[in-house]
């Protein structure tokens, strides 16, 4: 859920999140938007998935500080590649 991928982001500080936008409690745009806006931690790549397609959205999860936005179905080699290029791109 929103609240727990909150905590953990703020605890943890990973580089890279994937988040879904549609969670109970927070969803991924909220949580996006704290983690870019409230906490300040514009150093972590966040991904937003959602089955949420239209331009519209796209438009708000850009606004919440998203660094991409896909939308389903998507192929999970480019997940993995996206991670990769992510990660290790700094090294």
């Amino acid at each position: 859920n929103g609240r727990d991928a909150l905590a953990i982001i703020q605890s943890q500080r990973p580089q890279l999140v994937f988040l879904d936008v549609m969670m109970p409690h927070l969803n991924g745009m909220d949580v996006c938007g704290k983690v870019k806006n409230e906490l300040l931690l514009p150093n972590i790549h966040i991904v937003l998935l959602t089955a949420k397609g239209q331009e519209i959205d796209r438009q708000k999860g850009e606004a919440a500080g998203a660094d991409q936005y896909l939308t389903k179905p998507f192929d999970p080699d480019m997940l993995l590649n996206l991670a990769r290029q992510v990660l290790f791109s700094n090294t």
